[in-house]
Formats: structure tokens, C-alpha cells, sequence
């Protein structure tokens, strides 16, 4: 299950960006996730949830999923079109391989309680 690595790769680019004390108040991580990033959103939830136990670090916090719907780009057309049951075409009917969208695996938020005032 790799999304026990992704969880953890998580964790620790928020432990090199943030500081022990904010990751403190840290409340909730938002993931972009597309559908064509090889994750599976629940196996990504349960993972999380066995990282945050295992280590006892960061229990309180939550992980909110965001799915990213597959688009791809047409040339002649000039736009972008959703992927419909895996057809990789434009609305105007060519094929199209240019994905611009659906590979994202990107931490998009990360929600921090406000600080105690002494």
C-alpha cells in the first residue's frame, strides 16, 4: 500500500515548511487528488489515519480529499474537455492524449487552529 509513503511524504514536507509549533495547531490538510494519480481516496483516508495513530503525531487532524476530474486539451479547438467513461476526447469528438488535468497528487490547504493568547 503506497499510500502509507504518500502520507508520510505529506507529513514531512509540512515538518520542513512549518514550524513544530504551528504543526501543533495543525487542524486539517487538504489533498488535491486526481483520477488518474494511481491513489485510491479511501485507502489515502485509511492511511492517514494509521500514520497519525502509529506515530502519535498529529492526531487531532483531519484529511479532506478533493477529487480532480480527468480533462484533456484539444489543439483545434483551442480548450480544455472533460474525459467521460475514460474516452480521451474532445467534445467536438477527436481524440485527444494532452492531459491537463486528473494526474494531481498536491497537498492544496493546510488548516491551522488559531493561536492561544496568553
Amino acid at each position: 500500500m503506497h499510500e502509507i509513503s504518500l502520507i508520510r511524504t505529506v507529513f514531512n514536507t509540512l515538518e520542513a515548511e512549518f514550524s513544530p509549533e504551528e504543526l501543533s495547531r495543525l487542524q486539517a490538510v487538504d489533498l488535491k487528488v486526481g483520477l488518474l494519480s494511481n491513489v485510491e481516496p479511501i485507502l489515502l483516508q485509511n492511511a492517514f489515519a494509521a500514520v497519525t495513530q502509529s506515530e502519535g503525531k498529529y492526531e487531532t487532524a483531519t484529511l479532506n480529499i478533493e477529487s480532480v476530474p480527468i480533462e484533456v486539451y484539444c489543439p483545434v479547438c483551442d480548450k480544455n474537455s472533460p474525459v467521460k467513461d475514460y474516452k480521451f476526447a474532445c467534445s467536438c469528438g477527436r481524440p485527444s492524449s494532452d492531459v491537463v488535468s486528473g494526474t494531481e497528487l498536491l497537498i492544496h490547504r493546510i488548516h491551522f487552529a488559531e493561536p492561544v493568547s496568553t
